[in-house]
């Protein structure tokens, strides 16, 4: 992990295209501004992880559907 220390509005660089810069310090609070290209997907960690979970589990049961559907034309034979 890369740690770097930036003041009020200050930025950093990722890549190209990417800029995070320091809007607000509040107490223990950041507040940031993202400047990304419209086909980069933004999320706060927690929504990244509870989509990626959902993902996981909706491929789960379409793969679990499928191994019954296709026991069930085994059996049709």
């Amino acid at each position: 992990m890369l740690v770097l220390t930036r003041k009020l509005q200050e930025a950093i660089k990722i890549g190209d295209d990417i800029e995070l810069t320091v809007l607000s310090i509040d107490g223990e609070q950041v507040k940031l501004g993202i400047s990304a290209p419209k086909n980069i997907e933004i999320y706060r960690k927690e929504v990244y992880l509870a989509i990626q979970n959902e993902n996981n589990e909706a491929a789960d049961t379409s793969l679990n559907g499928f191994q019954q559907l296709k026991k069930l034309k085994k059996n049709e034979f």
